[in-house]
């Protein structure tokens, strides 16, 4: 089950292991219910009941104070470290371990999304507008405006984002 995937990263990530004490505080933080949320709505839409999936997007944007679009996808182990103020498009797609923060926006710009790689992390208050490509294992800054392809490996920062890091294989654990 993807959210119990979810869960654990959370936990890993907030608390550094997986046990089961962890995931009850993992469950308890702020960003969860909206994680819930989201696989619910995801769910949803796989099983074709687009007003129920509608309902779990309301309850995501009124409770989890966080907006994603009931079509985007990510893959497993995908976590909102906090929720609040948070906007994904719904043609958004990204792949497996995605950790994103607080007031990020991920949108779209001429009917083009963005495209998430493996193991990106997402840093308070980015943008990441259009069609643009966050490459595995990156990294992007707080407050920066992505604008353009970021490489695998890179961690990018500024307005517009720049690399400021380039890691070369095999990348650490993040």
């Amino acid at each position: 089950m993807l959210f119990v995937e979810d869960l654990k990263a959370k936990a890993r990530w907030c608390y550094g292991d997986d046990r089961p004490r962890t995931l009850v505080k993992a469950l308890l933080t702020d960003g969860t219910f909206a994680m819930a949320c989201y696989r619910l709505m995801q769910w949803s839409q796989r099983h074709r009941l687009a007003p129920l999936a509608m309902v779990f997007n309301k309850l995501n944007a009124f409770f989890g104070q966080c907006i994603i679009g009931r079509h985007a996808d990510f893959g497993p182990c995908f976590v909102l470290i906090h929720s609040q103020g948070v906007v994904i498009n719904g043609s958004v797609r990204g792949g497996a371990h995605v950790y994103i923060e607080h007031q990020v926006t991920i949108g779209a710009e001429k009917y083009v999304s963005p495209l998430l790689g493996d193991h990106v992390f997402i840093g308070a208050g980015a943008k990441i507008v259009g069609a643009v490509r966050l490459g595995h294992h990156s990294r992007v800054g707080a407050n920066a405006v992505v604008l353009a392809d970021v490489p695998d490996g890179a961690t990018v920062g500024g307005i517009p984002a720049r690399v400021l890091r380039q890691r070369e294989p095999p990348y650490t654990a993040d």
